[in-house]
């Protein structure tokens, strides 16, 4: 299952759906773009300057999921030309539909390079793009 970076910070915060994601998401394989290390340390600083979260916590979820990618839990998609290529094709196959983003044209990039489905998200956009490229998409609904 390919996780888009926010699925990945409701696995180390809490919010209204990580028990929902921490049950769904157990004991199944799990695969991100290397893109989700940067994105997921600023969700992580963004909640600690909205007072979120506390200092103590951003760096306990931080270490959380660099434990995670390093016992293999989760598995890191490199980024390379052949994922920027392919997120470029994907805003423009996506245009004017759906305005794409272009983080989230390389985590949908990376997700079809690598076939890891369903693509696991909550973004709206994400999931109107993966819908229009006939991704699977986590939760369904």
């Amino acid at each position: 299952m390919y996780l888009d970076s926010c699925i990945i910070v409701k696995l180390l915060v809490v919010e209204p759906d990580s028990e929902f994601f921490i049950g769904s998401l157990e004991g199944k394989p799990l695969v991100t773009s290397e893109l989700a290390q940067t994105e997921v340390f600023s969700a992580l600083l963004a909640r600690e300057r909205a007072v979120k979260i506390s200092p103590v916590d951003r760096q306990r979820a931080w270490r959380e999921f660099e434990t995670r990618i390093e016992s293999k839990e989760i598995r890191i998609e490199k980024m390379n030309s052949i994922v920027l290529r392919k997120a470029t094709h994907l805003l423009e196959r996506c245009h004017p539909k759906v305005p794409l983003r272009p983080l989230d044209a390389i985590h949908l990039a990376t997700a079809d390079l690598c076939h890891d489905f369903p693509l696991a998200t909550t973004d709206g956009r994400m999931r109107d793009a993966a819908h229009l490229m006939g991704f699977s998409i986590f939760p369904e609904a």
